[in-house]
């Protein structure tokens, strides 16, 4: 296999991981970040092909959501009540973001970026998963043994997307902001900030696919504008690559993740999410 051979088939992987990882609370920057240091991955700017790779895991969702998109962009415009609030609601979620990252993304990226800030983040996102999942499902006044995985979802005050209300989106939005540190979850911020805020688990995870769509979108037009110069044909098509990759992976795990919360917790997710970093944090130690 030539050098450039093994890089392509070495975005391909990345690409597929991108894909597999995006919409679960795992973190797919981490894992992208602990593989590609362990595969010795070599590009002209690793963290660009990290971000821009996304765009492929974007356009996967927003093929499955692809109905209730145009409902949005038509309801919007014609003004109908429920999807104006729904497009108020994303903007709200997106500026904190979008503002933060906008000042603080240079000093995130050279101080973050690290396969021991990786391993921190996993466990401590674990560990906050699993605090959540059981605050919400043992509320003061359950009795013992009584609550179901799905009592948080009862107790929650929006079930569809059209009953989040501003602060819900707001609160939303103010936990994305965690998910700029690497190993933390863009998705596994959302939806736990989302049931915090009293948002039922598969309508937060809707909601976080949603949110999704302008974020990464605005997170990868800015990379890409502002380090295209340093990107040589070699990236490039290993950035092509790795989109088409992660487009194919995503498309298969959006529907799985849509199918798997409307029967059971995150708590598995929380539960590979520690152990993983402890292995990790053991192969950091002892290479």
């Amino acid at each position: 296999m030539t050098e450039n051979s093994l890089y392509l088939f070495k975005a391909f992987i990345l690409g597929i991981l991108e894909g597999l990882t995006e919409f679960i609370p795992v973190s797919s920057t981490g894992h992208l970040i602990l593989v590609g240091d362990w595969i010795n991955f070599q590009s002209s700017d690793a963290k660009v092909f990290e971000v821009v790779i996304q765009l492929g895991s974007i356009l996967a969702v927003m093929w499955v959501f692809r109905a209730r998109l145009l409902r949005l962009v038509r309801g919007t415009l014609t003004g109908v009540p429920s999807e104006v609030a729904f497009t108020r609601n994303l903007l709200l979620a997106f500026l904190p973001a979008a503002v933060i990252g906008a000042i603080f993304i240079k000093t995130i990226k050279s101080v973050f970026y690290h396969p021991a800030v990786v391993v921190v983040t996993l466990v401590l996102g674990g560990l906050i998963m699993l605090y959540v999942e059981r605050r919400t499902r043992h509320t003061p006044g359950d009795a013992p043994g009584a609550a179901d995985d799905t009592a948080s979802d009862e107790r929650a005050s929006a079930h569809t997307l059209e009953q989040i209300t501003w602060k819900q989106a707001l609160g939303v939005g103010v936990a994305q902001c965690f998910a700029m540190i690497p190993g933390t979850s863009r998705s596994g911020a959302t939806i736990i900030g989302g049931m915090i805020a009293g948002i039922q688990r598969k309508t937060a995870t809707e909601f976080s696919f949603f949110l999704a769509m302008p974020t990464m979108l605005g997170a990868a037009a800015y990379d890409m504008y502002k380090n295209f110069g340093v990107l040589t044909q070699h990236d490039l098509s290993g950035i092509a690559v790795g989109f088409v990759a992660a487009f194919l992976s995503a498309m298969v795990v959006v529907r799985a993740v849509l199918r798997f919360v409307a029967n059971h917790t995150y708590r598995v997710f929380a539960w590979y999410r520690i152990i993983f970093g402890g292995v990790v944090a053991a192969w950091i130690f002892t290479r």
